[in-house]
């Protein structure tokens, strides 16, 4: 990947599978890497770990609901090279039991928090006269509804207009925002659903034409491309890795 040794990169949710994933192969292609996470850092050890196979990280305890917090973080990093908003959560629910308090806790964490960080890294770049880049991790149903996770979609949509809104008007400043869309990743909520839900299950085995779910690993080499040279002429965009998630497969069997 050309141009991505020696870029200061940040990643929000970065005690987490993919979080550190990306922090991993970021740090293989000698990126310099800051993990941020609402964990404290003894919890994120076991991703942190996962990353120091491949160099030196650094970590900052910071929930991206927090703005203050986010931008101390952030400020820390000199040069910002590359922001990646990749915090989320999700829960499955059926659209007639989602509360509101679970709504609003999607839309702090989802949408808000990739505002909080997104703005934040920008306004630095612009008064750096930083060229960065700023990455949001989105998903392939922000676009494709799916059973029972109406709030995390809905919020995902808006990041998607939230990034290229930014890239319109962060352009003239030579601020490329672009969107990783990922599809069934055997981590985080998708894994856990699989274990524990037999409907999702089953449903996940009839959807992915290319047969295998995603790994955080897929996902991160994905973003790291965003963050390369060739994607200099980028923005705006959204990258679809999702394994064909979104040409409809749906024969459930």
């Amino acid at each position: 990947m050309d141009g991505v040794d020696g870029l200061n990169v940040a990643i929000t949710g970065g005690a987490g599978d993919i979080g550190a994933a990306m922090g991993a192969e970021l740090t293989r292609l000698a990126a310099r890497v800051t993990l941020i996470d609402r964990k404290s850092e003894k919890e994120a050890e076991p991703w942190l770990a996962q990353v120091r196979e491949h160099g030196e990280v650094a970590y900052v305890q910071a929930d991206v609901r927090d703005r203050r917090a986010i931008e101390a973080a952030l400020a820390a990093i000199e040069p910002l090279d590359v922001a990646i908003a990749n915090q989320a959560i999700g829960h499955g629910i059926p659209f007639l039991e989602i509360t509101p308090e679970q709504w609003q806790e999607h839309v702090d964490v989802n949408l808000t928090g990739c505002f909080n960080v997104g703005q934040a890294a920008a306004r630095l770049m612009v008064e750096r006269g930083t060229r960065g880049r700023i990455i949001f991790t989105g998903t392939w149903v922000q676009e494709v509804p799916w059973p029972e996770i109406a709030a995390y979609s809905a919020t995902k949509a808006g990041v998607r207009m939230l990034a290229r809104s930014m890239a319109r008007e962060l352009a003239a400043h030579k601020i490329l925002v672009n969107v990783i869309a990922p599809g069934i990743v055997y981590a985080g909520l998708a894994k856990h659903q699989m274990e524990t839900e037999p409907q999702y299950a089953r449903r996940v085995r009839h959807v992915i034409p290319l047969g295998d779910l995603q790994t955080a690993e897929q996902v991160a080499k994905a973003t790291a491309f965003l963050c390369s040279a060739g994607a200099d002429y980028m923005t705006g965009a959204v990258l679809l890795a999702d394994g064909g998630l979104s040409l409809f497969q749906f024969d459930e069997g």
